[in-house]
């Protein structure tokens, strides 16, 4: 059973990839987007999910602090009826906020320097992502 994850921002996806024991999240790649344009990157994540037999999706959902849905949480819904329809597996909505700053904090402290970090922010947020939904499985 593998699970996908991921983090959708307005120019990237940030994607992660379980373990076959869904244990553990490994980052995969960020791939480029453009969401005003409506480019999501399906192509990309569709290679992925052929390469990698996905059983579910978890994919991060931004809430504001006091649990309200803004303008990004209504994208990740909108994205996430998207991918349901796309690759006909669940999506589970995964409440990530925080899940970028706590990244940051991580590669800095790992000592990343700012160019590298902006390439692998997203991806790693993925993984905290879905790390979080596969450790409230256990």
């Amino acid at each position: 059973m593998r699970i996908l994850g991921l983090d959708l921002g307005t120019k990237t996806l940030g994607v992660a990839l379980s373990d076959e024991m869904g244990w553990t999240a490994q980052g995969i790649e960020t791939i480029k987007i453009n969401e005003a344009e409506g480019d999501y990157g399906l192509p990309r994540l569709s290679e992925l999910t052929k390469d990698h037999t996905i059983d579910k999706i978890v994919l991060g959902f931004p809430k504001n602090m006091n649990g309200t849905v803004g303008p990004r949480g209504e994208a990740s819904q909108t994205f996430a009826k998207l991918l349901e329809t796309t690759y006909n597996v669940p999506v589970v909505l995964w409440d990530e906020r925080l899940t970028t700053m706590a990244a940051e904090k991580m590669l800095i402290a790992a000592d990343v320097s700012r160019q590298k970090r902006k390439k692998v922010i997203d991806k790693m947020a993925a993984v905290m992502i879905l790390q979080g939904y596969l450790d409230s499985l256990n």
